[in-house]
């Protein structure tokens, strides 16, 4: 082997080295970046949005509660035949709806996480309502989904359908 060869093998020797490291660095970059970035939320995690939803009533607060949909949101909603599609429309419904002060309970949820952005949560959900005039209470129970999506980091409501059991 002539000098001016080894010198040529050489060469290709480290550049094929030098390009495997940097595509093997280029892979373990990308690698747990894209693996965070598609990690699947837990059912539990999905579940517990609801607890923040119903946190949020109890503020008695409609804008509170308003800010956990997205803005887009639809909001078909359990006491009212109105469709909700914007921030004003869902605003209005709360502050009707918390009047009766509700205090919301599931009975049976149904968790599926589609991706690492979106889940559905659905089931069968109880409100324990108290009438303003009289101060009675009643239990309402429903059927629900509710339709979520991160955006921005922050888990959102897409859409919300809620409404009262057809046997019930």
């Amino acid at each position: 082997m002539t000098r001016k060869t080894r010198i040529r093998a050489a060469l290709v020797t480290a550049t094929a080295l030098v390009t495997a490291a940097t595509v093997t660095a280029g892979v373990s970059a990308a690698g747990p970046e894209k693996s965070r970035s598609s990690e699947k939320p837990s059912k539990k995690q999905i579940a517990a949005l609801f607890d923040g939803w119903n946190a949020a009533l109890q503020t008695g607060d409609p804008d509170k509660v308003a800010d956990r949909y997205a803005k887009d949101a639809v909001l078909l909603p359990t006491v009212s035949n109105k469709v909700r599609t914007d921030r004003v429309g869902i605003v209005d419904y709360f502050h009707h709806f918390l009047e009766n002060k509700p205090v919301g309970k599931k009975v049976q949820t149904i968790v599926n996480v589609l991706d690492s952005n979106s889940a559905i949560d659905t089931g069968v959900y109880e409100f324990t309502l108290t009438d303003p005039a009289t101060q009675q209470k009643r239990v309402v129970e429903a059927r629900y989904t509710y339709e979520y999506e991160k955006r921005g980091g922050t888990w959102l409501i897409v859409n919300h359908h809620s409404s009262a059991m057809p046997e019930g």
